[in-house]
Order: structure tokens, then sequence, then C-alpha cells
């Protein structure tokens, strides 16, 4: 096995990209080397929790944590603290996704081509009115997660086939000897109990799972949507168009482990329903690692169509809707 140099993650043999962040492994690419050592999440207590000003880890330039802020960006240098039970600590792996939709015209575009999508809706979007468009710099924790789920579910499909074919054999039978009027009457033999047989299961997945580090924006928070992590970097302030808010965070690192968890469950549960209509007794396993805080450009538009409101993000990087919200 082999590792991708630039992120760290484990790779077959023959691998020529790397399958977590997209670099290219070999001749003129990240490279593959040995295993990396493991990067702790957050570096050494910067402050106490209750401290009311702090120094900057990166610059030295003054922070001043606001009351319920749990994760706080230097508006200087553009780094990064987080609050956990030790007290103030510095954010190791803190990226940002680069902004590719620079104007808000072009933003819209992608919120008319969600609205109008569909005969039927083909002109909702002139028919609307929009109160209300910014551009932000919002935090979320990417949380590495491996998830297993096993279950039971019950094979109808196997048991009424049977059953149906067993009826067909009878009526054969009675017809070869009674023929189809008066004769015989024979009754259909069940080949097996009548009660369908119970099977288990198990399917597994692997998520780069964000939370939104927000609680105000917890109704905006994806359920299976996935930015394209593959064109992170690490966070460089001097990127982000002047004047763009850079949110911070009231959600720390471990209440994002329960989320996630809670989320990678939910979406695990939904898909062994979507295989099996009858399932039971689901156990969900989950591993989570340490996450890293990915600062995402969101577009937001609020917009007003015959006395109902509604609020639509964009993803600035990748053009795309993240959430609507009614």
């Amino acid at each position: 096995m082999i590792y991708c140099t630039k992120c760290g993650a484990s790779l077959p043999d023959d691998a020529r990209f790397c399958a977590k962040c997209g670099a290219t492994v070999g001749p003129g690419g990240a490279g593959a080397g040995p295993a990396p050592a493991a990067a702790p999440a957050a570096g050494p207590t910067v402050a106490p929790a209750g401290a009311q000003e702090m120094k900057c880890p990166s610059c030295g330039a003054p922070i001043k944590p606001v009351f319920g802020e749990m994760v706080i960006t230097c508006e200087y240098c553009g780094g990064s603290v987080t609050l956990g039970g030790a007290g103030w600590k510095e954010i190791q792996k803190h990226t940002m996704l680069p902004l590719k939709v620079k104007d808000q015209a072009a933003a819209l575009a992608a919120v008319r081509q969600w609205i109008d999508n569909g005969f039927f809706h083909r002109h909702d979007f002139e028919e609307s009115k929009v109160d209300e468009a910014k551009l932000s710099y919002v935090p979320f924790w990417v949380m590495p997660v491996s998830a297993s789920t096993t279950y039971q579910y019950q094979a109808a499909a196997a048991s009424i086939g049977g059953t149906v074919g067993t009826l067909a054999a009878a009526e054969l039978l009675g017809g070869a000897l009674g023929g189809r009027r008066g004769g015989i009457m024979v009754m259909p033999i069940m080949a097996g109990p009548v009660v369908n047989p119970t099977r288990s299961e198990t399917i597994s997945g692997q998520y780069e799972y964000p939370v939104v580090a927000v609680k105000s924006m917890t109704a905006y928070q994806p359920k299976d949507y996935q930015f394209q992590l593959a064109d992170r970097a690490l966070f460089d302030k001097k990127t982000i168009p002047d004047g763009t808010p850079v949110l911070n965070g009231d959600l720390g690192e471990d209440a994002a482990h329960g989320a996630a968890k809670a989320y990678v469950e939910q979406l695990q549960s939904e898909a062994a329903h979507r295989k099996h209509s009858m399932v039971s007794k689901l156990e969900t396993k989950v591993d989570i690692t340490d996450g890293e805080l990915l600062h995402v450009p969101v577009w937001y538009f609020q917009l007003e169509r015959k006395g109902a409101k509604s609020m639509i993000l964009i993803d600035g990087n990748a053009d795309r809707v993240i959430r609507t919200v009614a």
C-alpha cells in the first residue's frame, strides 16, 4: 500500500490518482510515500476556556472571543482557534474552497435554473422577487466517517414467487387429472413456511461529512450534499474578496462529531430501506477520525413569490444548490 503525500490517504499500489483529494500519484504529481504521521486536529492550548482575550497563535494579533463562539478565525491572517474541554486551541487543519462563482448574477443563474426546472415551473423565477442576496464564507467541520450497518429484512419477493409457482403447478396437475371442468379438485401444497424468510445484510459507507459550524444555520445543513473537496486548499485570507464576511462558528468539534454520527446513521438507514422494504434490527457502527475546518463560499438568496418566502443557498465553488428552505 502507498500513501498520497498531499493528503495522506492510503491508496492501492497501482493507483495513479488519489481517491480522496484527486492529486496525481507518481511523476509530476503529489507522489506517494510511507504512511504519514497523523496530525492532531488541534494544537497546544492557547488560552483557558474563560479567557476574554488571546493572541492569534499564527500572527500574534489580538482575538477577543464573543460569548457563544467556539470557532474563531483571525481577521488578520486567517488562523483559527477552537474551544474544547481544555481551553482554546489552534486548529491545525484549516482549509477552504476557492470562490469560482464570483458575481451575484452568475450565482442567481443557478437559482433560476433550480426554480424553473420542469414544465410546470417554467415561469416561477420570473414571478419571484429577490429580497436579499449576499456572499459569506461559512465554516463547516468535515468529518471522515466510516459506517457499517447490519440489518435484517424479509425476502418477500422470494416467498411470493415460491407461492405463485406452487399454485401454478397445482393448477396444471388438476387439469391433467380431471380436466378443466369437474374431475378432481387439487388443493395447492405450499412449499415451505408461509412466513417470509428473514435474511441479514451489511452495507458499508465512507463519508467526508460536512457539519455546518453555525448553529443558527442548522436549517441549511446539507443532508447528502458533497462539496468538491478535491478543490480545497489551505486557508488563505488573501484570496477572499475584500469585504466578504468570514463567519466564526458556535459548534465545536466534539459536537460536530456527534452530529456527523447522527446524520450518517440516518443516511445508512435510508440506504437500507431503499434496498429492502421490510427492515428490522438495524444496527450501525460508526468510526469518526479527526476532522478539519473548511470555509466554503456560500451565496444566500432570499426570494418571495406570491407572499411565500424561501431561502436558497448556492455553493460558490461548484455553482450548485446546497439546500433550499421554504
